[in-house]
Formats: structure tokens, sequence, C-alpha cells
């Protein structure tokens, strides 16, 4: 069960009404799930809603690749809501399900593609690490660019903030238990009794 709840829109102060009133008018066309969390400073919910935004929808990368780069992230993170959330938008932006599958299971998935794999690879050393070598940072680079290889690295930042958010208060808990991602030997994943509220 989620430790926050969200907060009814009777009750929110005037500065949250106007961030909520944002996020629904943006592109996501709704309040995104850690805001629930963030709205309890909503100077926080606003900036961290404006900048998922920016890195979901306005960067030089196309929606696959940055579906890619967060499903590895809520995989590191076994971010369930995020994961659930984010497996269907990767569905719509035409990444494979054997891909998803493989990532879910901790495989490293067979992609063709030169970018998606420097996107899973470049997200995979740096979440697993916290660096690049050199010749993974060359190669992410020839393919997504610099600017590129910026805006990934700041969707994995982002989203790595999301996936805390989420794990840390519990929400989209249990309606989102994603069950590809249960492992009872890995921190973070939740039990069956808490997925069943």
């Amino acid at each position: 069960m989620p430790r926050l709840k969200p907060i009814p829109d009777t009750d929110l102060s005037p500065e949250q009404a106007m961030v909520c009133a944002e996020a629904r008018s943006g592109p996501r066309g709704k309040i995104p799930a850690p805001m629930i969390a963030w709205l309890r400073n909503p100077e926080l919910a606003r900036r961290g809603q404006k900048l998922g935004e920016l890195l979901r929808f306005e960067t030089s990368l196309e929606p696959r690749l940055t579906e890619l780069a967060i499903l590895v992230c809520g995989r590191h993170w076994t971010s369930h809501h995020e994961w659930t959330a984010h497996k269907a938008l990767a569905l719509k932006a035409g990444l494979e399900a054997g891909v998803i599958a493989d990532i879910a299971a901790r495989r490293s998935p067979n992609l063709l593609c030169d970018r998606q794999r420097a996107v899973y690879e470049v997200s995979l050393a740096l979440l697993t690490n916290g660096r690049i070598g050199e010749d993974l940072y060359e190669t992410g680079t020839a393919q997504l660019g610099e600017k590129g290889m910026v805006e990934l690295v700041s969707v994995l930042g982002y989203y790595c903030l999301v996936a805390l958010t989420l794990n840390a208060f519990e929400l989209g808990i249990p309606e989102s238990v994603a069950p590809e991602l249960q492992d009872p030997h890995f921190p973070g994943s939740p039990r069956p009794h808490d997925a069943a509220g």
C-alpha cells in the first residue's frame, strides 16, 4: 500500500494546485506518480515534472531509446511502477517484447540496432558501476553524439530519482507490481504478501 496518498484537489494549497494544473496541461496530460510525493514541496514538484517533460519528450533521442534507458533503470532499482508504466510506453514506441523480457530477466538482450545497443550498454554500465569505460564512452558518443550522451545520462539520473521516490513511498503498489520483476533474492522486490496489499 502506498505510504503517501494523493492530496485531494480540495486540500491543495494554491502552489500545489498550480503545479498540478501545469502537469495536467503538459504532454503527459496527468500528474505523474512521483508527484504524489513531490507535492509535499510544490517547487520540487514543479521543477521535477518539468525536467521529466524535457527528458521524455524534448531530446534528440527517439522514444524507443529513451524508453529502453528507462526500463534498464527501472529494472536496476526493481521499481515496479516505473517498469509497468514504461514497459507499455516502450512497446508502443516499437521496442520488441523479447528485448523487454530479457531486461526484466537481467539477460543481455539481442539488440540489432547499434544505437539501441549503445543506449543499453551505457545505461547498464553507468547504473552498475557508476562509470563508463573509455571504449564504451567512445561507442556511445559515436552512436548518439555528445548531445545524445548528455541526454542519456540525464534520463538515467532523472529516472533514478523517480524510481527511488516510487520505491521509498511504495507508490503504485500493489496495482503496478510486475510479475516479471519478482525476485525473492533481490532487495527491493515486494514480497507476495506485500503485493497483495
